[in-house]
């Protein structure tokens, strides 16, 4: 049976969602085929996606590429999907993607992070 659109919008509001400023390299194909590769940082990452800034004209749709790091130095690509668009500021774009492949891969870096943010939080106390 398929999810109905409200299913999956409610699946994805129960996501654990994180502010982190996690840098990132985001990947792509133009219209004609071309490669881009584009640093940047995110917003903010959940358990399904993240949501970041790019220079980069894109699609709503569009297949993208994601690398970063886990706190610990180990390397993680993922492969994911343009969910939503929204103007930003000097003429970026704000962009949300959800995580298609490599989804486990993302979850030990969202996870690994969010270890990392409290061992430092509880340093400074």
């Amino acid at each position: 049976m398929q999810p109905t659109s409200q299913q999956s919008f409610e699946e994805k509001r129960f996501a654990l969602r994180m502010a982190l400023r996690l840098p990132v390299v985001v990947s792509g194909r133009t219209d004609d085929g071309a490669t881009w590769s584009e640093p940047t940082e995110t917003d903010d990452i959940s358990t399904l996606g993240a949501l970041f800034q790019l220079n980069q004209k894109i699609a709503h749709g569009d297949i993208l590429y994601i690398r970063s790091h886990r706190p610990d130095g180990v390397p993680v690509e993922v492969k994911a999907t343009v969910v939503r668009l929204s103007a930003a500021s000097y003429g970026t774009t704000r962009v949300g993607v959800s995580i298609t492949e490599q989804k486990e891969s993302w979850m030990r870096l969202f996870v690994a992070w969010v270890a990392d943010d409290n061992i430092h939080d509880g340093l400074d106390e």
